[in-house]
C-alpha cells in the first residue's frame, strides 16, 4: 500500500539548536534519565480516533483535514486507517496506540456484523503490530456515538441498551487482549443526566457499577491481564457526569468494591473542567495509590469544552512528570494523547509537528523534573514543613494513638502551638523557574 504521509521520513533527534521542524529538540528515545530510557519513562501513544479519525468538524462547518486513508467504502477506508496509524508510529518511533472499537472497524447493521467488520481489521491490526513492535496501550469501547447510548450505557434506563453495552464490551475486551494491549479503559460518555426530574441517580450509579463488576468477571474468564482503567470527566455532552473527576471516580470504587481491580486513566483537559488543575488529579490519584494512565492533552481557559489541543506547556508537563516520577512512573500506562490538530492545521504534515511539539514538551517536563528530584531541595523544604509530625505526638497522632483528651492536656500545657513557619511559595515558584529554561 502507499504511503499514507509520503515525504516524510523517519523523525531524528537533533538537538536543542536544531530549527528543523520536523525533528526532535529533546525527545531521544534512548537517553537515560533517572535510570531509565525516555522511552519507557514516557510511553507515548497514539490516538487513534483523533490521529485518523477527527477530520476536523465542528459545530459551525464540516470537516477541513486533508486525510489520504479517506475512503467512500467505510471498510476500506479501516484497511487504510491501520497502514496509516503504524506508518505514523514508525516514523515518529512512538510505540503505542489507543483505540476505541467504533475507530478501527466502522458499525454493521447488526451487533454480529459489526463483530465480524472489527475482527476482520483486527487481523490486519495483528500484522501491522508484528511489523513493528508497536502495540495498544489500551483499547476501549466507544458507548457514547450511537443514538442508542442517548441516555447512556451502562447508566440507561433501557435494560435493553445495558445487554448492548455489555456486549460491546466483552468484544472490546476480547480484542484488546488478542492484541496484547497493556490495560482496558472505561469512559462514561453519557453515563451522566441532563435533568434530576427524570433520574434516579442511585438505580444508576448500581447499574454502571453492575457493567464494571460485570467486566471484572469477563476479564478473568477470558485471561486478560491488563489493567482496568477508569477516565474521569465532569461534563460534556452530559450536564453532569457521574465519573467527574478523580476523588468521585475514588469514592465510587470504594463503595462498590472495585478498588483493587481499577487505576485512573487522567486527561489534562478533562482536570480542567471539572475546575482542578492537570497536577491535582494527578497528585490525588497517586496519594491514594489509583494513578494508572494520563491522556496527555490541554484544553483552553477561554473555552469551557474539551478541547482537545497538543500539550506544550512545560511547567504542566514538569508538574505531570514530577509526579509520576515520584509515584515510581508508569506500570502498564504511559502518555496517550488523546489531542488533535487544530481546524486550520489540515495539511497530514500537520499531526507531525504536533505530534513532535508535544513529544518535546514531555521530554523536556521529564529532564525538568529529573533535576528538581536529583538537587533534593524541594524534597528538602517538604520534609522541613511538615517536621513536626516527627516529633513524638506528631507520629502519636497519625499513628491513632492519641486521644481528645490526651491532645487537650498536651495543649493545656505547652499553651501554645509552636510557631508556624512560612510556606516560602515564592521562593518554590522561582526555585521551579531556575530548572524550566
Amino acid at each position: 500500500m502507499a504511503e499514507m504521509f509520503p515525504g516524510i521520513g523517519v523523525i531524528a533527534y537533533e538537538g536543542p539548536k536544531s530549527r528543523n521542524p520536523l525533528a526532535f529538540k529533546h525527545y531521544n528515545a534512548d537517553e537515560v534519565v533517572a535510570g531509565k530510557k525516555m522511552k519507557d519513562h514516557l510511553r507515548f501513544s497514539v490516538a487513534y480516533w483523533h490521529s485518523f479519525c477527527n477530520g476536523g468538524a465542528d459545530p459551525f462547518g464540516p470537516p477541513t483535514r486533508q486525510m489520504p486513508w479517506s475512503h467512500a467504502d467505510p471498510m476500506a477506508e479501516a484497511r487504510k486507517k491501520v497502514a496509516a496509524c503504524f506508518e505514523l508510529c514508525r516514523k515518529l518511533g512512538v510505540g503505542f496506540y489507543c483505540f476505541h472499537d467504533r475507530d478501527v472497524a466502522p458499525e454493521g447493521a447488526t451487533l454480529g456484523e459489526t463483530n465480524r467488520r472489527l475482527d476482520e481489521i483486527v487481523k490486519l491490526l495483528k500484522s501491522g503490530q508484528k511489523d513493528s513492535g508497536v502495540r495498544p496501550l489500551w483499547g476501549t469501547a466507544n458507548l457514547f456515538s450511537n443514538p442508542r447510548y442517548m441516555h447512556g450505557a451502562g447508566t440507561s434506563c433501557n435494560a435493553d441498551v445495558f445487554a448492548y453495552a455489555a456486549a460491546q464490551v466483552a468484544k472490546a475486551m476480547e480484542v484488546t487482549h488478542e492484541l496484547g494491549g497493556g490495560g482496558y479503559v472505561f469512559w462514561g460518555g453519557r453515563e451522566g443526566y441532563k435533568t434530576l426530574l427524570n433520574t434516579d441517580m442511585g438505580r444508576e450509579l448500581d447499574h454502571l457499577a453492575r457493567l464494571l463488576h460485570l467486566a471484572v468477571e469477563y476479564k478473568k474468564q477470558i485471561g486478560f491481564k491488563g489493567q482496568f482503567f477508569i477516565e474521569p470527566k465532569p461534563k460534556e455532552p452530559t450536564k453532569h457526569q457521574y465519573d467527574s473527576d478523580a476523588a468521585a471516580c475514588f469514592a465510587f470504587l470504594q463503595k462498590y468494591g472495585l478498588v483493587e481491580h481499577f487505576r485512573l486513566n487522567i486527561e489534562a483537559n478533562h482536570a480542567t473542567l471539572a475546575g482542578h488543575s492537570f497536577q491535582h488529579e494527578l497528585e490525588f490519584a497517586a496519594a491514594n495509590g489509583i494513578l494508572g494512565s494520563v491522556d496527555a492533552n490541554r484544553g483552553d481557559p477561554l473555552l469551557g469544552w474539551d478541547t482537545d489541543q497538543f500539550p506544550t506547556d512545560l511547567y504542566e508537563t514538569t508538574f505531570a512528570m514530577l509526579t509520576i516520577l515520584k509515584t515510581g512512573g508508569f506500570k502498564s500506562g504511559g502518555l496517550n494523547f488523546d489531542a488533535h490538530v487544530a481546524r486550520e492545521s489540515f495539511e497530514p504534515v500537520d499531526l507531525f509537528h504536533a505530534h513532535i511539539g508535544a513529544m518535546d514538551a514531555f521530554a523536556r517536563g521529564l529532564k525538568i523534573a529529573a533535576a528538581v528530584r536529583a538537587d533534593g531541595t524541594l524534597e528538602k523544604l517538604l520534609a522541613d514543613r511538615y517536621a513536626s509530625w516527627n516529633t513524638p505526638m506528631g507520629r502519636k497522632i497519625e499513628k491513632g494513638r492519641a486521644t481528645m483528651s490526651e491532645l487537650k492536656a498536651y495543649m493545656e500545657k505547652k499553651g501554645n502551638p509552636d510557631a508556624n513557619a512560612s510556606g516560602r511559595v515564592e521562593m518554590l515558584e522561582n526555585l521551579l523557574n531556575e530548572y524550566i529554561r
